[in-house]
């Protein structure tokens, strides 16, 4: 459908994670086997590998060494198949690199949400600057307002993403509605294109 509409379809999410976290449910490991499977099939690169809600790693040391002993057995297949799984959560970059260096992979990387990572008080110019190369996808979002009227500079977003290289996707998330669904949406694209046109 996306071939036939000319809609490209940039990666998948794996949301359901959220409610049936890896930190600690066996079927959320085998979806996330799955999910490679599916990518690799939709000649897709990266799933989007969620831990908000149910699945929250913050102060759960538990919780988290479940997570990388999970993205540990999944991360080859990955690999192999030239897929990457992109954590996403409320940790630090600190923190999320620390996940990944104990995993080992390539294939695990940072799913990176500029507006979740300011709404958790970190310095979110210094997180990119100091992830680089380890960020698959962007999530854009301003939890305030309209893209250009709140508190998320996106000048300062772009510039940051100049500086590490990064030329691939940036999904719209989490776009408040002032002028309603459609409307707001429109804004905050056009928004977006106005400040990420090609250099």
């Amino acid at each position: 459908m996306s071939k036939q509409i000319g809609l490209p379809v940039s990666s998948l999410a794996l949301g359901t994670l959220n409610e049936i976290p890896l930190k600690n449910d066996p079927r959320a490991e085998q979806w996330l086997s799955d999910s490679v499977d599916v990518l690799k099939a939709m000649g897709l690169t990266v799933v989007l590998v969620p831990f908000f809600g149910k699945g929250d790693l913050r102060n759960d040391k538990q919780g988290t060494d479940e997570v990388v002993a999970a993205l540990k057995r999944v991360a080859p297949k990955a690999e192999k198949a030239g897929v990457i799984l992109g954590l996403e959560s409320w940790l630090s970059a600190e923190q999320h690199v620390d996940i990944i260096d104990r995993v080992g992979s390539p294939a695990v990387q940072v799913y990176y949400d500029v507006g979740n990572s300011q709404k958790a008080g970190y310095d979110i110019f210094k997180e990119i600057r100091w992830l680089g190369k380890r960020i698959c996808e962007f999530h854009a979002k301003d939890n305030d307002d309209l893209y250009g009227k709140g508190t998320m500079n996106f000048p300062e977003v772009r510039k940051a993403m100049e500086e590490i290289g990064y030329r691939g996707w940036m999904q719209i998330e989490g776009t408040t509605k002032p002028l309603g669904p459609v409307e707001s949406t429109r804004y905050d694209v056009n928004y977006l294109r106005s400040v990420f046109k090609p250099a």
